[in-house]
């Protein structure tokens, strides 16, 4: 397997040197790296090179570094029925430079970018209905970026006296928690639920 992707990464990067800026095989997967401008260049050999074949495109995805400059990383994994190969293409991005979009070259890709939109707020420029997808209308923020809070920033209830649904800011009550951060199986310090009830039946 690593002999054949080793092969297909050589040969792909003889054929389009200037679109991407390196390659490497890790767990038995074929890893292109190249830039927002290069990245329709190579896409288009990749699918139409009798070589290469990579006409499925299975999944465009996204994940988040805030410690980066270019604090994403958008992937893009490729099937080649033909070969029975599959390769990923990655290149890095901020949240102010736009992405080309591809779905000039895979029309699947249309749903993927909305998603990576919605979820991480990376732009596709050119493509044809950018909108959020899994969000509400009028949603804050974009869920799956490190910074975005695990509350969110406003609560979705139905309120009975409006007969609707209406949005409020999350309020959360904190003098109802409690932050011990011991685990019951070293010995906490304070009586678990349910457990003075075992204590009577000891003293009993």
């Amino acid at each position: 397997m690593d002999e054949g992707l080793h092969e297909l990464g050589e040969y792909v990067a003889a054929k389009v040197e200037h679109a991407i800026d390196g390659w490497r095989v890790a767990l038995d997967e074929l890893i292109l790296t190249t830039t927002s401008a290069k990245l329709e260049s190579l896409l288009k050999v990749l699918r139409d090179d009798s070589n290469c074949l990579f006409k499925v495109l299975i999944d465009l995805t996204a994940a988040d570094y805030p410690e980066r400059a270019e604090r994403f990383e958008i992937a893009y994994n490729l099937l080649s029925l033909t070969h029975n190969q599959r390769v990923r293409v990655k290149l890095s991005t901020d949240e102010d430079t736009p992405v080309p979009s591809i779905t000039q070259i895979y029309s699947s890709a249309g749903w993927f970018e909305r998603e990576v939109w919605d979820m991480f707020g990376v732009f596709f420029s050119g493509h044809p209905d950018l909108r959020r997808m899994l969000t509400d209308y009028g949603f804050k923020g974009h869920p799956l970026r490190k910074d975005f809070p695990l509350t969110g920033y406003v609560e979705v209830r139905y309120d009975e006296e409006q007969k609707r649904v209406v949005q409020e800011p999350v309020s959360l009550t904190q003098d109802f928690r409690k932050f011990d951060f011991m685990s019951p199986w070293e010995g906490a310090e304070y009586i678990l639920p349910g457990d003075e009830k075992a204590n009577e039946e000891k003293s009993e």
